[in-house]
């Protein structure tokens, strides 16, 4: 299974974000051979006003950023995680930030409505209220391609180590981390976090990060990049800093075996209702 992490600057122009990750996913697929695409979070909508953001949402299966990217799946004969969308719900004035994945023939095979929401101070006197417009999921998700299986989660699920124990103990092999994490925390913990939660874990996470600058309510909005994938004894297999562009890598089933063997980790917890 060949692993492909997507990373991109989206802006507030849902046609333009869905053309540039259409644009790099091709590329992934015919120059490296990509079986799993991962996009980052909301990819099709960055920026704006909360209403512009309300506005972008769609119902699943109805909306322009899940058809295509459930299009490219069915059409190149891939799996689509795409990272997160705005969903809409009905009867709500809230919304779900929401990962949807596609299977080879184009089949929705799962959903992941983002658990932990965005609320702080920064130290730099920037607030941020995700919970004024999304509402948060109450479901861990995994799902199984080719016998290789998935665990799912969203940005700031990252700091939840109890989260990504979860797909752990449902079996994960790799979990996969859309984000779009702030410059200012993501320059002090995304890498960190990222080689913690896989060496935890004994998992690939597979993290795909917007990366740049957007107007979010009037003001710059940057946001960090670094996409990479990192293998279960935490050593960073590949990495893209900034730029839109992809990365790769494979799932060595053999390492994860080793891996696990040789450091027993789940057999070893002698606590595990406080992971649950």
């Amino acid at each position: 299974m060949k692993l492909a992490v997507i990373q991109m600057n989206s802006v507030s122009d849902v046609s333009a974000n869905i053309e540039r990750a259409t644009h790099i996913m091709r590329d992934a697929v015919e120059q490296e051979g990509a079986d799993w695409l991962l996009l980052p979070e909301h990819y099709h909508w960055a920026g704006g006003t909360p209403a512009d953001r309300l506005a972008s949402a769609e119902y699943l299966g109805e909306g322009p950023a899940y058809r295509k990217a459930q299009d490219f799946a069915r059409e190149h004969g891939v799996f689509v995680h795409a990272g997160s969308l705005y969903e809409r719900i009905s009867g709500s004035d809230k919304i779900y930030n929401t990962s949807v994945v596609f299977d080879r023939a184009g089949r929705e095979i799962a959903t992941y409505r983002k658990i932990h929401l965005f609320d702080i101070d920064t130290p730099n006197g920037g607030t941020y209220r995700e919970s004024d417009t999304v509402a948060s999921g109450d479901t861990i998700a995994v799902y199984e391609a080719e016998g290789v299986r998935f665990g799912c989660s969203i940005c700031y699920d990252l700091r939840f180590p109890e989260l990504f124990q979860a797909l752990a103990d449902q079996g994960a092999d790799v979990i996969a981390m859309p984000a779009a994490f702030l410059f200012e925390t993501g320059k002090a913990h995304w890498e960190p976090l990222l080689r913690a939660r896989a060496i935890e874990t004994q998992t690939y996470i597979a993290a795909s990060g917007s990366w740049g600058e957007v107007l979010n309510d009037g003001k710059p909005h940057r946001t960090f990049g670094h996409s990479m994938i990192v293998d279960p004894w935490g050593q960073i297999l590949s990495h893209l800093a900034t730029d839109d562009g992809y990365l790769t890598a494979d799932v060595d089933a053999e390492m994860l075996a080793r891996v696990r063997q040789n450091v027993p980790l789940r057999r070893h917890r002698v606590l595990p209702a406080l992971y649950r």
